[in-house]
């Protein structure tokens, strides 16, 4: 007998839960875009933004998802023909790489595998070797929403001014802004990608570049640079319509802003210690469920995973069994193994993600855990026990 009526969980890393808040801001008639509320609300919502990112920085705002992100960032630094160095730890590092190669740049990808973050020495190294400084920028991603590895920006910094190399340092963090620390001044990056519909709790469609002074340095000799992916009106807008390169996403900002409102009511720090600890509590449970029985974490060291969202393993075809039977029978979706293994391959039933981010409390996740052990049981995969004590213990600070 199905249990799965009522309110649908969907746990899978993003879009992620949308607060009431936010679908009741954006519940309302369309406003005025010439004057007003909405116009009065950007200057505000761009300054809580960079506090976000901790940047003293630019930001401009698309009405794009994350990949437009990818493709508005590299038009403002880059010429065809230009080289970037793509350093990938899953499937959005790769995703990134081809953005750029359709963009007609020199691509060259460091991979460094499924399960392992980038390594710096071996990036401090390439770079040593670029002794004609051809590499224009290097580009990675904080944390990789296929694998849940998470990458130390700061390390990749310093392996940038280890080398005296001039390449400018961008960042995807469209999975983990507001979820995991960043620091896009202090840490040295040039340049950061994000979209709303993850750790910023709106509806998918808007997407944010942040950008510093060298970054915009490179504007000036950008040759891919066209007039609606410029960020330089969309940052220092003359009128509003320039904050979107025409008509404003009117109800995507009406979200916006209460979910940014969301954040500053409950502190910076403590949105990333409540994602650390709740990520902590996922940890706990699957560890439990892995000592006995095929699953296991994709990455091994927890200081290396991500606070947003965690990759598992656990052999075909229980990982699309174990999916299927918790949205049918308990109404909890979890996320597909994207990335970890051709879709075509029996290999790809394997996997499974579990998304943690965004308007995410205690309760919520340890339904959601419950339910993971509901399904271990009911479809009899072998699994440790004691998991749902385990994540208690870290949910009651233990």
């Amino acid at each position: 007998m199905s249990l799965a009526q009522g309110r649908h969980y969907l746990a899978i890393p993003g879009p992620s839960v949308i607060p009431d808040r936010v679908l009741q801001a954006m519940q309302r008639p369309a406003p005025n875009i010439y004057a007003g509320e909405l116009p009065d609300m950007m200057p505000g919502i761009c300054a809580d933004l960079k506090s976000i990112a901790r940047t003293d920085g630019q930001c401009a705002i698309y009405i794009a998802n994350g990949h437009g992100a990818w493709e508005a960032a590299l038009s403002n630094v880059a010429s065809r023909g230009d080289k970037v160095l793509i350093l990938a730890t899953g499937r959005f590092g790769h995703g990134w790489a081809e953005i750029a190669q359709a963009m007609h740049l020199d691509v060259e990808v460091i991979s460094f595998g499924k399960r392992a973050p980038v390594d710096a020495a071996r990036v401090a190294d390439r770079l040593a070797a670029d002794t004609k400084h051809e590499i224009k920028a290097v580009l990675t991603v904080q944390t990789d929403t296929s694998t849940s590895i998470r990458n130390e920006i700061k390390t990749l910094r310093d392996a940038l001014d280890g080398a005296d190399h001039p390449a400018l340092l961008m960042v995807d963090c469209i999975a983990c802004l507001a979820c995991d620390r960043f620091e896009m001044d202090a840490w040295g990056a040039d340049v950061m990608v994000t979209a709303c519909q993850k750790g910023l709790m709106t509806p998918p469609g808007l997407s944010f570049v942040f950008f510093n002074e060298r970054a915009d340095a490179a504007r000036e000799t950008a040759d891919l640079v066209t007039r609606y992916w410029d960020w330089r009106p969309r940052a220092r807008p003359e009128h509003f319509y320039q904050f979107f390169g025409g008509t404003a996403a009117t109800h995507h900002v009406y979200g916006l802003r209460a979910a940014l409102d969301m954040i500053a009511e409950e502190g910076l720090e403590h949105v990333w210690d409540r994602h650390a600890q709740i990520a902590r509590a996922v940890w706990a449970a699957f560890e439990r469920w892995g000592a006995d029985g095929p699953l296991e974490m994709n990455v091994a060291d927890p200081a290396m995973r991500s606070h947003a969202v965690t990759a598992l393993r656990i052999g075909a075809p229980h990982g699309t069994r174990l999916r299927d039977w918790l949205s049918s029978e308990t109404g909890l979706t979890l996320g597909i193994g994207l990335g970890m293994a051709d879709p075509a391959s029996p290999d790809w039933h394997g996997f499974f993600r579990l998304g943690h981010m965004g308007h995410v409390n205690a309760h919520m996740i340890l339904g959601a855990l419950g339910a993971i052990d509901a399904g271990l049981k009911a479809l009899e995969i072998p699994h440790g026990r004691g998991a749902l004590e385990a994540a208690a213990e870290v949910c009651a600070g233990r």
